[in-house]
C-alpha cells in the first residue's frame, strides 16, 4: 500500500506537471483535525482546472493514479442525477487499498467553491489567487441545538411510523415494516441521540457521518439497547426491535426534553404503545382491530 507521502505526491506532481491544473485542495477527513487516522481514509482531492472538457473527454488521464480495482463516475451515470453541478468527480479505488475521491472544478468556480465547506485545505495555488482560508474546522457539521418545534416534530414522525411498522408485521409483510423501522424511524432515534449528545457537549461537536462516533458519546447500556435494535430477518425479532427502539427513543427523548426545556408528549408515546401491543397480540385472521 503507498504511504500518504507517495499519494500525495503523486496527485502533486501530476497537478505540477499539466498546465490545466491551475491549483489542488484537499478536503474531507484528512483535513479535519478531531478524525483519527487510519488506513481506509480517503484522499478527498479537487483539481481546480482551465479546461474541464478536455479531461472528461479523456477518460485514461486519470491511469496515472494507479491500477483501479472500481471506477465510478457519479455524474456520468442515468442511475443517480448529479448534484455537483458543472463539476466532475472520479472515485477511485485502487489495487493497493488507497482511494482517491478526484473533483474537478473550473477555477472560474473558486470562489463558490471556497464557500461550500470549512474542511479545506490548498495544497497548491500556482496563480496565487485562492482567497486566504481559515484552519479547516468540522463546525459545520457539529449536532445542531433543536427548536421546540423540531423536537415535537421528530417524536411525532417516530411514532407515527411505528404504526406503519407494526402494520407491516400483523400483514406478514416483513420487507414494508423493516423498511418502515430502519429507513424513518431510525433516522428519527439517530437524530434524538445526536441531540442528546449535543446537550452534554454543549453542541460543540459532530458525531461523524451516519452517527459512525456516536458510541463513544453513548452509556454501555445505550450502546448495546441501540445495537439490539438491528433485528435479523423473523417477525418475532422486529417486534422485539421495535419496542426495544420505543424504549430506547422514549428515555433519550426525556432526557433531552429535560436538558432543553422542552415538553415530551407522554401521552402520544403511551396511546400508540399501547396500539402496538395490541396489533402484535391481534390474530392473523382477526375482522375488526377493536
Amino acid at each position: 500500500m503507498r504511504s500518504e507521502q507517495e499519494m500525495m505526491d503523486l496527485v502533486l506532481g501530476y497537478a505540477a506537471r499539466d498546465e490545466r491544473v491551475r491549483a489542488v485542495t484537499l478536503e474531507g477527513s484528512r483535513t479535519n483535525p478531531n478524525v483519527p487516522k487510519d488506513i481506509f481514509q480517503d484522499y478527498d482531492i479537487s483539481y481546480h482546472v482551465t479546461d474541464m472538457e478536455s479531461f472528461i473527454q479523456d477518460p485514461n488521464w486519470i491511469d496515472v493514479f494507479g491500477e483501479r480495482l472500481i471506477l465510478q463516475t457519479p455524474e456520468d451515470m442515468a442511475l443517480f442525477p448529479p448534484d455537483l453541478g458543472g463539476w466532475f468527480s472520479y472515485l477511485m479505488l485502487f489495487t493497493d487499498g488507497n482511494r482517491i475521491d478526484m473533483t474537478l472544478i473550473p477555477i472560474e468556480e473558486k470562489e463558490k467553491y471556497c464557500k461550500e465547506d470549512k474542511l479545506i485545505r490548498i495544497l497548491m495555488d500556482k496563480d496565487q489567487t485562492f482567497p486566504k482560508l481559515p484552519a479547516p474546522s468540522d463546525e459545520d457539521f457539529w449536532v445542531q441545538r433543536p427548536s421546540a418545534a423540531f423536537f415535537a416534530d421528530c417524536c411525532n414522525e417516530f411514532w407515527w411510523v411505528s404504526t406503519y411498522v407494526a402494520k407491516g408485521l400483523w400483514r406478514e409483510e416483513i420487507l414494508y415494516a423493516q423498511d418502515h423501522l430502519h429507513n424513518i424511524m431510525r433516522p428519527m432515534l439517530m437524530k434524538m441521540l445526536e441531540w442528546q449528545v449535543g446537550t452534554q457537549t454543549d453542541f460543540s461537536l459532530s458525531v461523524g457521518k451516519n452517527g459512525k462516533y456516536l458510541k463513544n458519546h453513548l452509556s454501555a447500556d445505550s450502546w448495546n439497547e441501540l445495537m439490539s435494535t438491528y433485528p435479523r430477518g423473523t417477525y418475532e425479532e422486529v417486534w422485539e426491535a421495535l419496542f426495544t427502539m420505543g424504549a430506547l427513543f422514549r428515555r433519550t427523548a426525556l432526557d433531552v426534553a429535560k436538558q432543553l426545556g422542552f415538553e415530551y408528549d407522554m401521552g402520544q408515546d403511551q396511546r400508540v404503545t399501547s396500539f402496538l401491543q395490541h396489533v402484535r397480540q391481534l390474530p392473523a385472521d382477526a375482522g375488526e382491530i377493536y
